[in-house]
């Protein structure tokens, strides 16, 4: 089979008819399909609904620390910290359990470390210039985070191991301004890579210019296998840290968001003690203690990490068939062609295509009027601005399977012909 760049152009201008014949045949089917964000299917959110019931007015509200109704224990219960630390691998003394959404709690980092300052630092707010490291193709969230607060963000390419570290240590090493990196180190978000051996161990030797430099651990995906029998193995940062000599170096963040009810989970951040303690001196500050019934909710419906692990197996089993189609599509129609390339992550939950340069912005439009919303081009990077418009994020989980079949099949159409026309500009 000839790739669309072998194809002369009275080729291409025959395959544009056919793909535009194509195209018209789903507009014209009133759609309304989306691959936007990477939210848990109905029949994943189900299988935690019996948490709801593990509580009730007749309950026994106790926890080692009291009654969990009432006030205190801001850093959580010692229950919650024991079953977050299972899944962060640390130590139940250097993790902080806080509500629903680890994101959060990275905001909440950022934003005392920019009006109050990291460990006697000075406040980033008082700075002529504060600069965070972000691994692209990366997620969207934590680059929106850092542009609220105006701190200049640096693209460092992704790579099979993970971010380019010479570039990451060219930069954290030489320049005082660099107060961060980013990073979803395990079926990364969206590439679905994770970070090698010998990355983690580069970061955890940084020599920082900065004092306040920290790493943004998003380990968002830790239990997120889609394989019982394979699956990706992350090495263990904190410890890596502590080896280095550079144990304050890094926070870690988890979530149950996506393990059991993404709008009612609980999140955590794991860092070293030192680091632990000026959190909670800025915390006291800002509340008393997140949900605590929740957090006991979450403990005696999972038990432990064994729980937690058949639970997200039963998960794995819902999403893996919606990734194998996809896959196998893109396999079929796209492999190929010379119309991009995608990611086969054995977790997480994206998929990335990458598209012709220039295409990706076109793709996202034909999808968009034809009656599917996907994640805008570009939301990968910060500013969103994808210097060659070509990364898309392809997020299976939400739809039903009868509805992904038919949204995959129209963004192959989009992806054939948004490549075809650019290749007759």
């Amino acid at each position: 089979m000839k790739t669309f760049q072998e194809m002369s152009r009275e080729e291409l201008l025959k395959e544009k008819e056919s793909l535009e014949a194509a195209y018209h045949d789903y507009e014209v089917k009133g759609l309304s399909l989306n691959m936007a964000r990477g939210k848990p299917a109905t029949a994943q959110l189900d299988l935690a609904n019996p948490m709801l019931d593990v509580l009730n007015s007749k309950s026994d509200f106790k926890s080692v620390d009291g009654d969990v109704r009432n006030y205190g224990v801001i850093a959580g219960i010692t229950e919650a910290r024991e079953f977050m630390a299972q899944i962060m691998e640390c130590d139940k003394d250097e993790v902080i359990v806080g509500g629903n959404a680890s994101l959060t709690l990275m905001y909440d980092m950022v934003c005392r470390s920019y009006t109050h300052g990291v460990m006697g630092a000075t406040p980033w707010c008082k700075l002529d210039k504060v600069k965070f490291l972000c691994p692209v193709p990366g997620y969207d969230r934590h680059f929106t985070i850092t542009e609220h607060f105006g701190i200049e963000m640096i693209n460092i390419p992704m790579n099979e191991s993970g971010p380019d570290m010479d570039m990451v240590e060219k930069y954290v090493n030489n320049d005082s301004t660099v107060k961060g990196i980013w990073c979803v180190p395990k079926y990364a978000n969206p590439s679905g890579i994770t970070y090698s051996d010998e990355t983690v161990k580069r970061f955890a030797a940084l020599k920082p210019a900065a004092e306040d430099f920290r790493i943004y651990w998003d380990n968002a995906y830790a239990e997120h296998h889609l394989y019982k029998d394979d699956q990706d193995q992350l090495l263990n940062i904190m410890d890596e840290c502590k080896k280095a000599g550079n144990p304050d170096m890094v926070y870690v963040f988890a979530s149950t968001s996506k393990m059991s009810l993404a709008g009612a989970g609980i999140s955590a951040v794991a860092t070293s003690k030192a680091n632990r303690e000026h959190l909670l001196k800025l915390m006291n500050a800002q509340m008393i203690s997140f949900d605590k019934v929740n957090q006991l909710r979450h403990v005696r419906f999972f038990k432990d990490i064994n729980g937690l692990r058949a639970h997200m197996m039963k998960q794995a089993d819902i999403l893996r068939p919606k990734f194998e189609m996809l896959l196998n599509l893109f396999d079929r129609e796209l492999a190929g062609a010379g119309a991009g390339t995608y990611s086969r992550p054995k977790g997480g939950y994206f998929i990335t295509y990458t598209t012709v340069d220039g295409c990706a912005k076109r793709v996202i439009e034909l999808c968009k009027n034809a009656g599917m919303v996907m994640t805008g081009a570009g939301a990968p990077f910060p500013y969103k601005n994808d210097p060659h418009d070509s990364v898309i994020r392809i997020a299976p989980s939400l739809p039903p399977m009868e509805e992904l079949e038919v949204a995959g099949q129209l963004f192959v159409i989009c992806v054939k012909l948004a490549t075809v026309e650019k290749l007759l500009q």
